[in-house]
């Protein structure tokens, strides 16, 4: 059997993620943090695309890295608007529409930058289940405010990793499976996967609990209040639900670990760490019922997940509706070199985007 050497890239805000697998194994991973400094010259996140390059050849470089090891390049999946869930092939159509995407984020560098090396190369990039992986049933999309549509913007990559893994617990292709999957980090998404399709999930930046630093669900009539105030600028008021909100906002840290201290002597931070595990309980009952309760098991994930005293919280408000797998952790770096992987060993085809604009 041929042996596959994988370079992943997952670019952040202000750090970019590499890492090299041979096969499943992972040989190397490194995260770059970017300061301040080194970013403040660029206008917009598309201006870094030349700098972040650099920075990755200079650490496989030093690491003792040539381009040519590898096989093939998976990159972290970009706002591209609506896709099927999979392995996707970076060529010209999806440069354009990451160098286009609606929304300006680090993770549309990551096919871009996969793109340039690979095609100096004469190998492919691919993407796994982007952000925008859109697989809601019709019924889901009605938001209640016809100018309004709900749509699926969810970790996606994390989700459908931990679905897989699920596998192995419960003995059934995830394919084969109802899941409630509650991803649960800086962000979260609540997702119910009817055999292995995601046909409902809250989007993580402005719907379900409120996170570590995002305000979740707000009362509709409240937010306009506040929004023609003349207190805050449209960006001001954006940074205050995403960045800004959840445990930011009441407790003045994003680290699920400094509230739960705090808590341990300050009732009004219990009362918000709390709130949190129960906002992310409705949200799992909320899919559950998506499911009509015919569940295999709800799955706890991501990094909040780790923390087994939070865990047990969220699990006393949901004791009984299924079975519940914590499987703590993120599996991004994985998730997208075994997405390329099966392409690589033809367990899986590629596929190319169609965007659909909604």
């Amino acid at each position: 059997m041929n042996v596959y050497n994988i370079l992943v890239i997952n670019p952040g805000s202000t750090s970019t993620k590499i890492a090299v697998y041979q096969d499943e194994k992972p040989m190397f991973e490194r995260s770059i943090e970017h300061s301040p400094k080194d970013l403040e010259s660029f206008e917009k996140i598309m201006d870094q695309l030349e700098y972040r390059e650099k920075v990755i050849l200079d650490v496989l470089k030093n690491e003792g890295y040539s381009l040519q090891d590898f096989n093939a390049i998976a990159c972290r999946g970009g706002l591209i608007g609506p896709v099927e869930s999979g392995t996707y092939v970076v060529d010209e159509a999806m440069v354009e529409a990451l160098r286009n995407s609606k929304v300006e984020h680090a993770s549309n560098l990551a096919g871009l930058i996969g793109y340039s090396l690979a095609r100096k190369l004469g190998i492919t990039a691919y993407i796994t289940d982007p952000v925008s992986v859109d697989e809601m049933d019709d019924v889901a999309r009605i938001s209640g405010m016809k100018e309004i549509e709900r749509k699926s913007f969810s970790h996606a990559l994390n989700i459908k990793a931990v679905a897989r893994k699920a596998e192995l617990e419960l003995g059934k292709k995830y394919t084969d499976m109802n899941l409630v999957i509650a991803h649960l980090g800086g962000g979260i998404s609540i997702a119910a996967l009817e055999h292995g399709r995601i046909v409902d999930v809250n989007g993580a930046n402005d719907e379900g609990p409120f996170s570590p630093e995002r305000s979740g669900e707000l009362p509709v009539g409240d937010v306009v209040k506040v929004a023609y105030s003349g207190k805050y600028s449209k960006r001001e008021l954006k940074k205050r639900y995403v960045g800004k909100g959840g445990l930011v906002a009441y407790l003045g840290t994003n680290d699920l670990r400094k509230a739960m201290k705090m808590a341990e002597t300050d009732t009004d931070a219990m009362l918000v760490v709390r709130a949190m595990a129960y906002q992310i309980a409705k949200g799992i009952a909320e899919m559950w019922t998506v499911l009509n309760g015919n569940v295999d098991a709800i799955v706890l994930t991501g990094g909040m997940s780790l923390n087994s005293k939070f865990v047990e919280m969220i699990k006393s408000y949901v004791p009984n509706l299924a079975l519940i797998l914590v499987i703590a952790g993120a599996y991004e770096m994985e998730a997208l070199a075994l997405g390329a992987l099966r392409v690589l060993r033809g367990e899986e085809e590629a596929k190319t985007i169609e965007i659909v604009e909604r």
